[in-house]
């Protein structure tokens, strides 16, 4: 496979990214698409396992980094307008897909399944600790939105009602608080929460971003009690 120096150059678009089509190299099933940009490619080609940039989130991320489902790279393509890219690769696990399909092109034009999930996507993803389950089900209901999803409301009503949501919750949680109701308290801990990670999903900040900045607290906690 290529490494940095021969990576040929390509046709990235006004954002610096390139479509990447993912494709199993044993039988040539077409498993999914996403998006590179220069860095992304460059870690597929370090470390052998596709790694994407999400337009969303605005960070990079590697496939199966959280269902373990990760792609072994083959191959890397590019077609001849160099703006495509084809990775051929021997996926790990079941499936590709998010919901649990072994690829994500299972749905005909006119609304029909072609095929059944391969596995569990709940199984996979209740394996992660808490607050990082939550994020993956947000940021799924942000991406595949469903008319009675709640989550998939509040982002489709913009960021000023999820700024105002959270404020409400960090007022309720204080008021119940200051009124000495425990388990009131909670509850509403748990809600503050819950639309905080909604509100990280709709900036693009991640869980780690956020563990990074409280460990560098805890390391300075520790020096003033040393």
């Amino acid at each position: 496979m290529a490494n940095e120096e021969t990576i040929p150059s390509l046709r990235y678009d006004e954002n610096g990214l390139i479509p990447a089509i993912v494709q199993d190299d044993e039988n040539g099933e077409i498993l999914m698409m996403a998006y590179m940009n220069a860095d992304s490619l460059r870690m597929t080609i370090e470390t052998g396992k596709t790694h994407f940039w999400s337009r969303s989130r605005k960070k990079f991320w590697m496939k199966g980094e959280t269902s373990g489902h990760v792609q072994e790279v083959r191959k890397i393509l590019y077609d001849c307008d160099r703006d495509t890219l084809v990775i051929k690769v021997n996926q790990i696990g079941p499936g590709a897909c998010h919901t649990g399909h072994r690829s994500c092109f299972f749905t005909t034009i006119d609304g029909v399944e072609t095929s059944n999930a391969a596995f569990s996507a709940n199984e996979a993803y209740k394996k992660l600790p808490v607050l990082e389950h939550l994020q993956t089900v947000i940021h799924d209901r942000r991406c595949n939105p469903k008319p009675d999803s709640y989550v998939a409301g509040l982002f489709a009503k913009g960021r000023e009602t999820i700024y105002k949501k959270v404020g409400e919750e960090a007022v309720e949680t204080v008021i119940a608080a200051a009124s000495g109701e425990r388990d009131a308290t909670v509850r509403e801990l748990a809600d503050l929460m819950f639309h905080t990670l909604v509100l990280m999903e709709h900036e693009g900040i991640a869980l780690q971003e956020v563990y990074d900045v409280l460990s560098g607290r805890t390391c300075s906690l520790k020096k003033k009690t040393e």
